[in-house]
């Protein structure tokens, strides 16, 4: 018997009026909205439903926005499916903990709004970047990047999504010479992305230094799923762990390629991936043609799926 794995999408999954569909016709996903206003002390779900999309797109009102409709798109299919594993994307993490059982979906969402400012804040406007590298091969990329750290300025692998995809992050000269190198690691293409920030690299140190404080003072509790780490690619369970690792993802990689890989070698031949968008089928895909994915992305996605499992 396969096992299942719920995957939760990261930031670059919004759109403007996602989850308005949950909203409207779930009691239970609604009550979650309602929360987030409250919890965070103004009407994000105004800013989900109806934009502006530049104000979704600021990383602090993303990251909530995300973990919001996530979880109200759970609450759709949790009574009928349950999973053996689950894993997140950057942000994705924390509703696939929230889903867990780790964390209140209170505390979620004022943790993740925190992180959003510090990570917004932890490198001046314009100083920091990001980009996508396509078709290159892993270990000359991280050669690269080193080569570029000491010439150019610091640039790190952030996100290896999968094979033949893999984003880097640092200052703004580093990624400009990735760019302009990026065909001596084998890269088809090198795309600079619009964030606000070099996300995933050692330049979010002072994210991170203020995510642990905020982390310290949170009620964590052990997982009730192991939880698939982006820094390690890894299971996990205890809330120490767990603790630590959050603080760490803000400055390391996110290992999802290698996430996938661990969840297929221990059994995994589903995914449902829960969240706005299909980003996350797409990776799984590319990473293993043979497994199922399914994008509970709304209403009627998730009454599908329901139906199915009749």
């Amino acid at each position: 018997m396969g096992k299942i794995a719920f995957v939760f999408p990261g930031q670059g999954a919004q759109t403007v009026g996602m989850g308005k569909d949950v909203y409207e016709a779930s009691e239970a996903g609604r009550s979650l909205f309602k929360r987030a206003d409250e919890a965070l002390g103004f009407k994000l779900s105004d800013i989900i439903f109806d934009g502006p999309e530049a104000e979704l797109k600021q990383t602090a009102n993303t990251q909530p926005a995300l973990l919001t409709v996530s979880l109200a798109l759970l609450e759709l299919i949790k009574e009928r499916v349950k999973p053996d594993y689950v894993a997140g994307h950057s942000l994705g993490e924390y509703s696939a903990l929230a889903a867990a059982g780790v964390l209140a979906f209170d505390e979620a969402v004022r943790v993740v709004r925190a992180r959003g400012e510090f990570m917004e804040s932890a490198v001046p406007g314009g100083q920091g970047a990001m980009a996508a590298v396509l078709g290159a091969d892993r270990e000359q990329l991280a050669a690269l990047c080193q080569a570029v750290s000491g010439e150019a300025g610091a640039v790190e692998l952030a996100n290896v999504n999968c094979p033949g995809q893999i984003v880097v992050s640092g200052t703004a000269e580093g990624i400009a010479a990735i760019v302009e190198r990026g065909k001596e690691a084998g890269a088809k293409r090198v795309i600079p992305l619009e964030v606000s920030g070099p996300f995933h690299s050692s330049l979010m140190k002072p994210a991170a230094d203020r995510l642990q404080q905020v982390l310290e003072q949170v009620n964590l509790k052990d997982s009730a799923v192991p939880v698939v780490a982006n820094v390690t690619a890894r299971p996990v369970q205890s809330a120490s762990d767990i603790r630590g690792l959050l603080t760490e993802q803000v400055i390391s990689p996110v290992l999802w390629e290698d996430t996938i890989v661990w969840l297929i070698e221990h059994g995994v031949d589903e995914f449902i991936e829960i969240g706005p968008g299909t980003v996350l089928a797409g990776l799984i895909k590319k990473t293993d043609k043979s497994v199922r994915v399914r994008s509970v992305n709304s209403l009627t996605a998730a009454a599908q799926l329901v139906d199915e499992l009749r």
